[in-house]
């Protein structure tokens, strides 16, 4: 099983939890930003030292509050790769339509082609229409399946991502190539060069070594289009039988669409939010503000749906679970060593996982705490997966 590290990338704030400011009334300092981005870099290193497979962080925008203060995942990823020899490199995720495909496209290969093939491409629709928005131009923003106010939102997301990823497989997949698409029209009709006119492209890097393309799963129409395209579904968030079956379905779905049954785990990758102590109780004592500092952020945008709800369904848009909740769902592993190491174990068995990366650092935790944390899961907790 392939083991390794995702995080968010914020500010410390030492008043973290339930009790601390309203999210929008935080603000930070250029200096405080700097300092999380120089240690995100020594926690990247630490992962490589401690084994560790991969490393990922996570694209966000104008976010004075400080929750995910990189904004450009791929340029961070050359730093650390510059830093590494072994690590895996990635984002989760590369916001699709914040970007123009082909830049994605190009940006990616060169980092991927430089590091000797460590870059994993993550790709996702976003999040938070306040980031999208200014980005595109007030042209696409982040919509909901499942909410009308928002569908027509959601439906011009999807339109356009899915014509992006189009066209980052043709250019990588091709010497030349041209998209003519709703969104995309590739090259343009009429550019003149050197006396004729462009018909095609070619993409200057493209990967010289193999990689692998990891989407979100985290509605019933992404469930459906990610295996279909061939990508691994990432899974986070999810309480334990919704994940279950959703993992199940997406292995269903691919070997409809492409002829072959997956590996047990295959293709499917696990995320899953854990904070390890020396007991269960001062483990549950320290994740508290995190865990509460973490919904306070994410709960408003919907992020709680993955959870169940008191009538047995999907909890309501707006769900800010409690730590025990958490835990008792397996959205949070939280407790000893022996005890974290016990929920992967399950996890492993109840899923075949080949791919698990760990969420050790919650919003506002200090990177002392962060270092500690990836330390104590690579040398306590990972050595007793091997064991009864």
């Amino acid at each position: 099983m392939r083991v390794g590290v995702f995080l968010f990338g914020g500010v410390e704030m030492p008043d973290a939890g339930a009790s601390g400011p309203d999210p929008l009334e935080r603000r930070y300092d250029q200096q405080a930003v700097l300092h999380a981005h120089r240690e995100l870099l020594e926690c990247g290193v630490l992962a490589e030292r401690l084994g560790f497979d991969s490393f990922w962080l996570t694209e966000h925008h104008f976010q004075h509050e400080g929750y995910e203060v990189v904004p450009n995942g791929l340029l961070f990823s050359a730093f650390l790769a510059a830093r590494t020899t072994r690590l895996r490199i990635g984002t989760m995720f590369n916001v699709v339509g914040q970007w123009h495909p082909l830049r994605l496209a190009e940006d990616f290969a060169l980092v991927h082609n430089l590091s000797g093939g460590r870059g994993i491409l993550g790709v996702g629709r976003g999040t938070v229409p306040r980031e999208m928005l200014p980005l595109t131009a007030g042209r696409i923003s982040v919509g909901s399946h499942d909410n009308p106010d928002a569908a027509e939102a959601d439906r011009r997301n999807r339109e356009l991502t899915g014509e992006a990823l189009d066209v980052i497989e043709a250019a990588f997949g091709a010497e030349t190539f041209a998209y003519q698409g709703k969104h995309f029209s590739l090259p343009p009709p009429g550019i003149p060069d050197r006396g004729g006119e462009v018909s095609t492209l070619t993409l200057v890097p493209r990967p010289v070594y193999p990689f692998e393309t990891w989407q979100a799963v985290t509605s019933p129409p992404t469930l459906q289009e990610v295996p279909r395209r061939g990508y691994g579904g990432v899974f986070w968030l999810k309480e334990r039988e919704r994940l279950r079956r959703d993992w199940d379905e997406f292995g269903a779905l691919f070997a409809r669409h492409h002829g072959r049954a997956l590996g047990p785990g295959e293709r499917r990758l696990l995320v899953l939010n854990v904070a390890v102590a020396d007991s269960a109780a001062r483990a549950v004592e320290e994740a508290r503000p995190g865990h509460d500092e973490f919904w306070k952020f994410l709960g408003p945008y919907g992020w709680g749906r993955g959870y169940r709800g008191p009538d047995g369904g999907p909890a309501p848009a707006g769900h800010r679970p409690t730590l025990e909740e958490s835990m008792e769902q397996g959205v949070w592993a939280v407790g000893s060593p022996r005890d974290v190491a016990s929920a992967i174990r399950r996890y492993g068995d109840e899923l075949g996982l080949q791919d698990l990366v760990l969420f050790p650092g919650m919003p506002g935790d200090p990177y002392t705490r962060v270092r500690d944390q990836l330390t104590r899961l690579a040398t306590e907790v990972l050595p007793l997966l091997d064991r009864p």
